[in-house]
């Protein structure tokens, strides 16, 4: 059994609960919440609720129990897949705003992997066991664009050693609040877990991973910025945490942005643009474009 724990913040007040939850606990579907809320695994401020439907308060504290996983078996399911590149080794994919890359407890359907399985048959490398065949690298539910999955055991080592080089070429783009005072920089950090909200990366002082993240911006408008972000490393959240670190947190970030905005784009403004990588066979560099989701290209047209 594990207990999370959350502190309602004035930004969030006067959601609903399922869904205040929902933007906090990454790879819990809001049905599974619900549930778990249904069946009295909740409280707020020491009294029980079962109901989903309640709208939080800023300074409420929310304690969620959530019992231990039982794994089922994953399923393909017939997804359609936006396929970037694909050969008998690796196949990349544009992964749309909130897919779940793999399963995960109270959401084992509807994800990258029940849609690679579907695809791919039994060619997905078994590194990761069941609840991640093929799977390398992931990006968050709400975050767009490229991923690469390996369809032998082969091709996942090599790709993961070229991950932890850092030779992999993974640029994303974003929207974040603010106007930069420069064109260009680099952030480098420490990150881990925040000690004040274990669902919440943080950079910290000591004890952290290495942290690099290059970023120019594309362009201006009168309150936010286009940014492309260059990861050197790639921890959890790097990105979201690091523009929020030096004060442009991305649009719509549930986690990282406290800012209220206009514009609505259910969770972070986030895209994987580019993916470079050696393809495992013959080394020959091959590099992947997942265009602009519809979202993001319309917030471009209209930001004054």
């Amino acid at each position: 059994m594990e207990k999370l724990v959350f502190q309602v913040s004035e930004e969030t007040e006067g959601e609903r609960l399922d869904k205040y939850l929902a933007a906090f606990v990454e790879g819990f579907s809001r049905s599974y919440l619900q549930k778990l809320i249904a069946d009295g695994r909740l409280v707020i401020n020491r009294k029980g609720c079962t109901k989903s439907s309640v709208t939080v308060k800023s300074g409420d504290e929310i304690v969620l129990e959530v019992p231990e996983n039982v794994i089922p078996k994953i399923l393909p399911e017939n997804i359609p897949l936006d396929i970037l590149y694909e050969d008998e080794d690796v196949i990349v994919v544009n992964k749309p705003k909130g897919m779940v890359v793999h399963p995960a407890a109270g959401h084992y359907e509807g994800t990258l992997v029940n849609a690679l399985l579907y695809h791919c048959g039994d060619s997905l490398s078994g590194i990761n066991g069941v609840l991640r065949p093929g799977i390398v690298h992931r990006i968050d539910k709400d975050t767009t664009g490229s991923v690469i999955a390996c369809k032998n055991d082969m091709a996942h080592r090599f790709i993961a050693d070229e991950l932890k080089e850092h030779r992999l070429i993974r640029k994303y783009e974003c929207i974040v609040h603010g106007v930069f005072k420069e064109e260009e920089g680099t952030v480098s950090t420490l990150i881990g877990r925040d000690p004040k909200n274990r669902l919440k990366m943080a950079v910290i002082p000591s004890g952290g991973k290495d942290a690099v993240t290059h970023y120019r911006v594309l362009r201006t408008f009168r309150e936010y910025s286009h940014v492309e972000c260059v990861l050197e490393t790639g921890r959890t959240h790097q990105i979201r945490v690091h523009m929020a670190h030096i004060g442009h947190p991305i649009l719509g970030d549930p986690l990282y942005c406290g800012l209220k905005s206009r514009y609505h784009t259910e969770g972070q403004c986030l895209h994987a643009g580019i993916l470079g990588f050696p393809r495992p066979k013959d080394k020959k560099m091959i590099m992947t474009k997942a265009p602009l989701p519809d979202y993001f290209s319309h917030l471009l047209s209209i930001l004054p």
